[in-house]
């Protein structure tokens, strides 16, 4: 099957800004996320294709060379080493590394560990200060009876006799020369007379760790930080694999975010509305800040607090907080309050409602037409 293009995965013109992939990204992102979606392998896959195309266009380098050759510019890296290297993957899945395949390779019996993943659920508070998070985690670590090598103390792995360290053998038909993994040492290069009793000769054991995960302030739901070295040991003293930590923010109860900018909606009375005045918002960096209502102000408004939002990763800029006014109409009124609404309505007029009054002519205007 051929491979999607990257700007259709995004959803984006190949004339995208740099803001404009990100935004895409993100929006596509939140969508699918694993975490929303547990046990749905389309979502999984959706994002692991999202999280791809992001990486590739969103450096200027990748995405000149995407441009250029498509995915072909990942896919190989020189024509002759590219080819060779893709060839040689085939036929060893077909036919054992027919002709040849990897013979100058020099095993050293040690498997690189597998990479681990982490889900870190932070609130909305935590990731405007940054913090720093404990988590434990069990995996794999280095054997220490045996320091990763597998042997029993006082001995140490013994060259293959089956492949003489090589970790593949070679066997002659008629014109062609078949070369396998070998069976004895697994490609390994080396076998275990005595292995280690604490591992069993696989040098590595199971432990829950500890670690420390330094959170940086303006982290996005979505984000992901790896760590080298943290993930599963190797296979007899081979290096570890990494360890990715996948961030996603709760709900907040008052504050909506988009990308650096939060929202929040700020009930108002009827009077606040129509003659203006002020109240006080508490922001996330706990201080308090006094919002104007300006006079006559409608439902749906919104007012800018510039630096109230939250900080840019890796900036000293921070995003701006978007109060919306949502003027809330009376209810349960006593017999003096609805004496006293009447009134006003009765010396109401035009000016005092214009957009009603404007909407109502216009109707009026095109049925008139109409007819």
């Amino acid at each position: 099957m051929a491979k999607r293009d990257f700007y259709e995965t995004l959803g984006v013109s190949k004339t995208a800004s740099d803001a404009e992939l990100k935004s895409a990204f993100r929006k596509a992102a939140m969508q699918c996320h694993p975490d929303r979606h547990p046990g749905d392998k389309h979502a999984e896959t959706r994002f692991k294709e999202l999280n791809e195309a992001y990486q590739h266009l969103s450096d200027a380098q990748k995405r000149a060379a995407y441009d250029r050759y498509g995915h072909a510019a990942f896919e190989h890296s020189g024509m002759n080493d590219g080819f060779a290297a893709s060839m040689s993957d085939i036929f060893d899945d077909l036919f054992g590394d027919m002709m040849g395949g990897r013979r100058g390779r020099q095993p050293s019996g040690r498997e690189r560990g597998a990479d681990l993943r982490y889900n870190l659920e932070i609130t909305l508070e935590e990731a405007y200060r940054g913090k720093t998070a404990t988590i434990k985690l069990p995996a794999s670590v280095a054997c220490e009876a045996c320091s990763g090598s597998g042997a029993r103390p006082g001995s140490k792995p013994a060259t293959c006799k089956t492949c003489s360290g090589h970790g593949r053998v070679r066997q002659q038909q008629g014109f062609f020369a078949i070369e396998r993994t070998c069976p004895t040492c697994h490609g390994r290069g080396q076998t275990i007379d005595n292995p280690c009793d604490k591992c069993g000769g696989a040098g590595r054991v199971a432990r829950e760790r500890t670690l420390s995960v330094n959170v940086p302030a303006g982290v996005e739901d979505g984000t992901r930080i790896r760590l080298s070295g943290e993930g599963e040991a190797g296979m007899r003293g081979g290096p570890a694999g990494d360890l990715y930590i996948f961030l996603s923010l709760k709900p907040h109860q008052v504050f909506q975010r988009d990308g650096a900018d939060l929202y929040c909606r700020v009930p108002i009375s009827m009077v606040q509305a129509a003659l203006g005045g002020e109240f006080t918002v508490r922001t996330l960096d706990g201080a308090e800040s006094k919002v104007s209502i300006p006079e006559g102000a409608q439902s749906g408004r919104q007012l800018r607090l510039r630096g109230k939002g939250m900080p840019i990763l890796r900036s000293r800029d921070s995003g701006d907080l978007f109060v919306q006014l949502n003027v809330e109409t009376p209810q349960n009124l006593t017999r003096r309050q609805r004496e006293l609404l009447m009134e006003f309505a009765s010396e109401s007029s035009h000016k005092t409602h214009p957009e009603s009054a404007g909407f109502f002519s216009k109707m009026k205007e095109f049925f008139e037409g109409l007819g």
